[in-house]
């Protein structure tokens, strides 16, 4: 027999009515809002054919798709060296030894509370270092100490418990952090990984201002053209779907992962029927 319980009531004739005029308020006032910035765009001639026609021609489209590539090849590096760069940290906030602990802890904090734009200038501009290089380096070192955070968050979020039954089956450190503690976390840290690399994604546009030719770059380049009328706004309207397209598809991808991992007969827990009496348990005798 099943037992259904409302954690609030349930609304009756004269509620449901205004939430319905509720609801149909807002849709009218965000109608409104997009038709009047709509007929400001219109009234500033940001759809006439000339400030449009750039994205007609092949080498506009080439320019794009150019710093497009860039962009996700930046992203690619950011994103594995700083999954890498966290493990390590995380690893290190977590040893048994004091001396590595402090060094770890100073590392995350310092890496933590500086700003992205300054580690990447720095980095080109006081080590000389070529645009690319100095890009993954600066997205690195911050997301991968923010990281470490979420990693050392996530093992400790795992029960107790859970650690000290592996450990009183003798298993290793090593062993427990592999098999019992990471792959339990993981699902607790997905979805604070992907808003980590979302935002690495959309900090490689921080690139353009070290003349790294990224997707931002490229578009700079067209708005700030006078032959087609200094196309800001059209460029914008191009630009940002892409983005918001690119960071939509990771948070696509972490939840197929994590609906995959729910699904997998690893991560199910098992039955184990109760040992008979004077059954001894496997294992040296």
């Amino acid at each position: 027999m099943t037992q259904s319980t409302a954690l609030y009531d349930i609304p009756g004739p004269h509620a449901r009515r205004r939430h319905l005029l509720y609801g149909l308020a807002s849709t009218v006032v965000i109608l409104a809002l997009a038709g009047w910035i709509l007929y400001l765009l219109f009234d500033n001639d940001q759809f006439t054919s000339t400030k449009w026609s750039p994205f007609l021609y092949e080498g506009i489209q080439e320019l794009l798709l150019r710093g497009l590539g860039n962009t996700l090849k930046a992203f690619a590096y950011a994103a594995v060296l700083s999954l890498a760069l966290g493990a390590v940290l995380a690893t290190g906030r977590l040893s048994e030894h004091r001396a590595l602990r402090w060094v770890a802890t100073v590392l995350v904090e310092f890496f933590r509370a500086m700003p992205v734009l300054v580690m990447i200038f720095f980095i080109f501009v006081a080590l000389k270092v070529q645009p690319l290089p100095a890009l993954v380096a600066g997205l690195t070192l911050y997301n991968g100490s923010v990281l470490a955070e979420v990693f050392r968050t996530g093992i400790h979020a795992v029960a107790r418990g859970q650690g000290e039954a592996a450990y009183a089956l003798g298993m290793r450190k090593t062993q427990v952090m592999t098999y019992v503690l990471v792959p339990q976390a993981v699902r607790a840290m997905l979805p604070a990984i992907i808003s980590q690399l979302v935002v690495a994604l959309k900090d490689t546009s921080l690139g353009y201002l070290i003349t790294y030719e990224e997707f931002l770059h490229a578009g700079k380049l067209i708005a700030s053209n006078l032959d087609y009328d200094l196309p800001f706004i059209p460029v914008v309207m191009v630009i940002s779907p892409i983005y918001i397209g690119m960071c939509m598809l990771l948070s696509w991808f972490a939840t197929w992962v994590a609906r995959r991992e729910r699904r997998s007969p690893k991560t199910k827990a098992v039955d184990v029927a109760p040992a008979e009496p004077g059954t001894l348990l496997p294992g040296p005798q």
